[in-house]
């Protein structure tokens, strides 16, 4: 099967340049490589375009203007884009094993999407790799394993019998769009993400939620696809269940009402790549 991977990115270069190193060293490539651009500016572009010339598979970059957080409709473009079978969602701030494509297919199965997990490095460590370090995969690693939202020690090597095990096992983890991966039809047939979620949060979670909805299962990737977030400022909100917030309420609706498709999701960005994949488009 064909697969695509979509790197989420906005204005930062320095790691989009690592993330992607990392994904041309991939054991088993990806088909295609898609930078989903939420608006950064002209180095961003520029080191695409360098990369681009190399790169060992198609490497495409997609922008959108700056309006703010839209990561929703970013993601949408790059789903809508894609040529593959199976999508693997990636954000612009994780390093990845050499396996961490091979796994993400080894454990791809009709019915179920997969949630993968993030080695979170320290600020010390991050300046480290931003400088061309090599990620460490591994319980030592110099990462902060207490979070709420990163990889526990426990899980920090790669084992792909106790992968196949915990897959089959125990429904996925926290939802985090940074490691997942999705059968592409799936994805259209609930729309993708709802554009309607802008601002950080919780875009993720209620797309999960129409996943589920629609009869599908989410499987926990531990012990597999590896990858060490870059540390930066968190923008998420201190209550992330807050329902004063509105992509909150719209979660909350999805959940309580069944929702299975959104009604402003990818289907309004198929026709423009329909056009742009035709020979003389």
């Amino acid at each position: 099967m064909r697969t695509s991977a979509i790197v989420l990115t906005y204005n930062w270069p320095a790691a989009l340049e690592r993330v992607l190193a990392s994904l041309a060293a991939q054991e088993r490539l990806p088909d295609e490589v898609i930078v989903a651009d939420d608006g950064s500016g002209a180095e961003t572009r520029a080191l695409v375009e360098r990369m681009a010339r190399d790169f060992p598979v198609p490497l495409r970059h997609l922008w959108q203007e700056d309006k703010g957080f839209r990561a929703a409709r970013a993601r949408n473009r790059g789903i809508a884009a894609c040529r593959g079978d199976y999508v693997i969602l990636i954000d612009g701030d994780m390093l990845l094993h050499p396996r961490f494509v091979a796994d993400h297919l080894m454990l791809a199965e009709r019915g179920f999407f997969l949630q993968g997990g993030r080695i979170k490095a320290t600020g010390e460590e991050t300046a480290r790799l931003l400088a061309g370090g090599a990620p460490v995969f591994a319980p030592w690693s110099r990462a902060d394993f207490h979070e709420f939202d990163g990889s526990k020690r426990l899980y920090a090597f790669r084992q792909p019998q106790l992968a196949r095990w915990k897959a089959r096992s125990k429904s996925g983890g926290r939802v985090m769009s940074c490691n997942m991966s999705f059968w592409r039809d799936d994805l259209l047939r609930v729309n993708g993400f709802d554009e309607r979620m802008e601002g950080y949060g919780a875009e993720d979670r209620e797309l999960v939620a129409r996943l589920e909805n629609a009869g599908l299962r989410r499987r926990a990737l531990k012990w597999a696809a590896l990858a060490v977030h870059l540390w930066h400022d968190s923008r998420a909100q201190p209550d992330v269940n807050d329902l004063s917030l509105p992509n909150n309420r719209l979660f909350h609706a999805t959940r309580t009402e069944g929702i299975v498709r959104c009604e402003r999701g990818v289907d309004g960005h198929l026709a423009e790549f329909a056009r742009a994949d035709r020979p003389d488009g």
